[in-house]
């Protein structure tokens, strides 16, 4: 229960690179943490000082029941399934975890709110996947909203459910993430993918790298400076929609040859072949964000560029491969 001591806060997806990064940066505040990982466990990842709660807030009556528990005075909802070649193998389950979660948590708030009389302020994790389709060659908040793939849909009702709670008088903002890394990103995407790669090669290990398509051009960010405008959007206290990117347009062709340039190989596409079988149903050519309205109204700036992620990725995998 909260005491009005200190503020209370829920980060749905804590044992994730974005729920990490946020838990270590309210826990310095000296903020009480609660958290959800994956339902039915204890996640050794996470932070001891996080409470958990093993539990799946799509089923029914499970996000009321927590919220009520918890008395939050926020929430920031950034579980769910984050891989866009993932929903497409099964795209019910993604519907379910990024749309129906959403909902749920959403409608748990607004009813604790309205029971107490206290304020709640939530932050959900948007995804820039749900301009996919939108012809726009660089995005902003008022973008049109039209995703090309089943995570995309996904975070595009996420998106316009916190819009329907924010007009019933929810605090409810929308933080639409573009493309963030960091050593933390699983190895299951492709940035992370390309790093231990790149290490792997330059060592020996490996002796080449398959990938799907090398022209899409994204807007690649640092995690932690994602997870700064997170939070400064809780601090804003009021519901809005903020674009988080850093407005730079980068090939992934550009990912791979600054990983393989980190560890002294230049002539990258000697070791890269492409593989039609990792290509995606459809793919967006051009993803590239304005920040903006998140630079004017909360003060949020980038402060890693895009050479200097790729490095801190490269340099992690290098210490994990010698400790190997």
């Amino acid at each position: 229960m909260n005491t009005g001591q200190r503020p209370t806060a829920l980060i749905t997806g804590v044992a994730g690179q974005d729920g990490g990064y946020l838990a270590e940066l309210l826990l310095e505040r000296g903020w009480a943490l609660h958290g959800v990982a994956k339902p039915g466990g204890h996640d050794a990842t996470v932070d001891g000082h996080v409470q958990q709660h093993g539990v799946d807030i799509s089923e029914p009556g499970v996000a009321q029941v927590l919220i009520r528990e918890i008395e939050p005075d926020y929430v920031f909802h950034l579980a769910g399934i984050s891989s866009v070649w993932r929903s497409w193998c099964d795209p019910v389950l993604t519907t379910q975890v990024n749309g129906l979660s959403a909902a749920a948590l959403l409608d748990a708030c607004f009813i604790q709110q309205e029971a107490s009389g206290k304020r709640i302020v939530v932050v959900n994790a948007s995804s820039a996947e749900i301009f996919a389709g939108s012809g726009v060659s660089l995005q902003n908040e008022e973008t049109q909203i039209a995703p090309t793939s089943p995570y995309g849909v996904s975070k595009a009702l996420s998106h316009n459910m916190v819009q329907v709670y924010r007009a019933r008088g929810l605090e409810a903002t929308n933080a639409i993430l573009f493309n963030h890394e960091s050593p933390r990103r699983p190895e299951t995407f492709v940035t992370r993918k390309i790093t231990k790669a790149a290490v792997a090669i330059s060592r020996g290990t490996l002796d080449a790298l398959e990938l799907g398509n090398l022209t899409s051009v994204r807007d690649w960010g640092w995690a932690p400076d994602y997870v700064d405008a997170m939070a400064a959007m809780a601090d804003y206290g009021k519901g809005e929609d903020f674009v988080v990117a850093t407005g730079q347009a980068h090939s992934v062709a550009d990912f791979v040859a600054a990983a393989f340039a980190a560890v002294g190989i230049e002539n990258w596409r000697d070791y890269v072949r492409t593989d039609s079988e990792m290509l995606r149903p459809t793919d967006s050519a051009r993803m590239v964000g304005d920040a903006t309205k998140a630079r004017d109204l909360l003060g949020w700036a980038p402060t890693k560029d895009f050479d200097r992620i790729v490095e801190a990725m490269v340099e992690f995998d290098m210490t994990e491969e010698m400790a190997a």
